[in-house]
Order: structure tokens, then C-alpha cells, then sequence
């Protein structure tokens, strides 16, 4: 790793900060098994290693299956992924490869995330996106590996 993003004092101040905002979305109504499948599926299009296994793990410890994570990169070509989901993980893969899709995302992934989701659910998953790409950067950027999180382990470092 070449930065502790938890220990540098600027680093430690924003990630403090992302933490806290991160908990809007956390207690927002967007269900959390997708808030997870989102943040996962994001990871890997960045090659986040240490977000990927974050989100993995934490979702397992929600009671998350092993075959939906394991499909999550597949989950077009996956039975185990609801229509909503769906929506949610198709709007995530266009708000994350914006170099891919100079359009962002589509109208037509847009009118179906509404099928399914209320305006303060689109609220926090269209935040959400923002959010994971924020933190993959920073983590690849530093070149935190994956492996080591332990579920909960930084519940303490954000502050009310």
C-alpha cells in the first residue's frame, strides 16, 4: 500500500467524512442485499481488491448467498437476481463505465430502476454508485490490496 488512507491525517479526514455520508445511504430504504450487489459489482468493473472483498464479506454476514455473489459479475446471464436488482446492478455497471457509455446512463436503464424503486431509493442508489466509484479510486489509487477486512471493522470510524 503506498498511503494508509486511515492513519495519513488529510486522508483519514475525508475518509471520516465519505464514511459518514455513506451512512445516509445505509439507512436509506434501498434494500441492503442491493445496496451490497451494487457496491460489489462496481468494485470488480474498477478492480477494487479491497472494496470487492469488503462488500463480499460483508454481505455474507447479511446472509447473502454464496451463488448470487459468485453470478454478481454475470448476473445478465444469472437466474438468482430479481427484476429490481437487475435494474439496480444495470444502472451501477453504466454510472461506473461512464469512459464506456460517454452518455452515462441510458433512459431506458433509468425508466427501469423507476419500475422499481422510489425517488429516495433512486436517491441512494444513484448515490450509492457515486460513492463506491469514489472509494474504488481511492483505494486502487494507493494500491490498498483486498483480503484482510474483517466484516465490521470500520463501523467505529464514522461519527454521528
Amino acid at each position: 500500500m503506498r498511503l494508509n488512507l486511515m492513519t495519513n491525517p488529510v486522508a483519514s479526514k475525508l475518509a471520516k467524512r465519505l464514511a459518514n455520508a455513506a451512512m445516509v445511504i445505509q439507512q436509506s430504504t434501498l434494500p441492503k442485499s442491493t445496496q451490497e450487489l451494487v457496491s460489489l459489482r462496481a468494485s470488480q468493473i474498477n478492480g477494487c481488491g479491497a472494496c470487492a472483498d469488503m462488500h463480499s464479506k460483508d454481505a455474507t454476514a447479511a446472509g447473502e448467498s454464496a451463488v448470487r455473489l459468485h453470478l454478481v459479475a454475470t448476473w445478465r446471464e444469472a437466474t438468482v437476481f430479481t427484476d429490481a436488482e437487475r435494474a439496480a446492478l444495470a444502472l451501477a455497471e453504466e454510472g461506473t463505465r461512464l469512459a464506456d457509455a460517454h452518455q452515462g446512463v441510458s433512459d431506458e436503464t433509468w425508466a427501469e430502476a423507476c419500475k422499481h424503486y422510489d425517488e429516495d431509493q433512486l436517491a441512494a442508489l444513484v448515490s450509492l454508485v457515486a460513492m463506491i466509484n469514489a472509494a474504488n479510486r481511492l483505494q486502487v489509487i494507493v494500491k490498498n490490496p483486498g483480503g484482510s477486512y474483517e466484516p465490521g471493522m470500520y463501523e467505529s470510524f464514522a461519527s454521528n
